[in-house]
């Protein structure tokens, strides 16, 4: 599941553009030094990946909590279908509830710190930059989180999220570099693949949940194997 979390970030990157995009154009990087502004937008993605891993370990350690109760197949069957549920119904249906409406304080601050901090140019202030960018609401990010939580261990939780983040620097580089390259019908292409994406990651979710016995895909429950290798001993 490790692969799609890179493909996820990948896919979703064109998403991310959309919504982070104007972040990136805003960085107060250094237009005169090359090697200087390659290392200012470095500590901006490293910023994004810490808090992308920050939310894994959290997630992933409520997932682990899940899977000491035994109920991880359950839990990764409902995070897929969660998923694959979120893409094919209509955006109005969600846009009714307002889920972040009790956050608002919180991001509130979060969003007048970034703005703050968008205004200086010390090295220290990319990596804040893209700390906080990490945290600020974004669909493509609730999926890999709802990911997360399905690896059912805080450190896969984290390293599922770190790679996300890592599949969305490709995007995002050239979106601080070359923001024309990113303009047209192409992108739009893409971005109608992204729900197509989803869906398959829903399904490889339920797939792995239903342990089929599939390797690496839908491997079978821990309890069944244990339980088969006491019998052949017997």
């Amino acid at each position: 599941m490790l692969l799609p979390a890179f493909l996820l970030g990948l896919m979703g990157s064109f998403h991310c553009v959309g919504m982070c995009g104007p972040i990136a154009f805003m960085l107060p990087v250094d237009r005169e030094d090359p090697l200087k502004k390659f290392f200012q937008i470095f500590l901006y993605h490293f910023g994004r990946l810490a808090a992308y891993s920050f939310l894994g370990l959290v997630f992933g350690l409520l997932g682990k909590g899940v899977y000491i109760f035994g109920q991880q197949q359950k839990l990764s069957i409902i995070i897929g279908v969660f998923m694959i549920v979120v893409v094919l119904l209509p955006y109005n249906t969600f846009a009714k509830y307002n889920f972040s409406k009790p956050i608002y304080g919180l991001l509130a601050n979060l969003k007048n710190t970034l703005g703050q901090a968008l205004k200086k140019k010390t090295l220290d202030t990319f990596f804040t930059i893209g700390f906080l960018n990490g945290f600020l609401p974004c669909g493509m990010v609730y999926m890999a989180i709802f990911g997360a939580i399905g690896m059912g261990n805080p450190w896969q939780g984290m390293l599922f999220m770190f790679l996300f983040g890592a599949g969305t620097i490709p995007l995002m580089t050239i979106a601080v570099y070359f923001s024309g390259l990113l303009k047209g019908v192409g992108k739009k292409n893409i971005q109608r693949l992204i729900p197509v994406f989803v869906v398959l990651i829903g399904i490889l979710f339920i797939l792995r949940g239903l342990g089929l016995g599939i390797p690496y895909i839908s491997p079978e429950p821990v309890q069944q194997i244990i339980s088969s290798n006491l019998e052949c001993h017997t």
